[in-house]
């Protein structure tokens, strides 16, 4: 079950599966997604989603703010597959 505020990862473990990882952070995807189609300041939404802080760590927060955007993005394009394919087979 995804979690309205999990603890973020930094750096984000790369999979071509959908991980437990990506299932607690569903909410935080689907926040990343939303705040980039609204042309959010990405520092903003690394401090609000994230719950990081850019001001004393601009290049990790970027980083992990692009990586965790980077991973929304091939979830509902990749991973939702994965997901729809499992859950026709239960």
């Amino acid at each position: 079950m995804a979690e309205l505020r999990p603890a973020v990862t930094d750096p984000l473990i790369w999979s071509d599966q959908v991980t437990p990882y990506d299932q607690q952070h569903f909410i935080t995807y689907a926040r990343l997604l939303d705040a980039e189609a609204e042309h959010a300041d990405w520092r903003d939404v690394a401090r609000i989603v994230l719950r990081l802080d850019p001001e004393s760590n601009p290049d990790g927060a970027r980083r992990c703010w692009q990586a965790h955007l980077d991973r929304a993005k091939w979830i509902v394009t990749s991973g939702v597959k994965q997901i729809v394919e499992q859950s026709e087979k239960d």
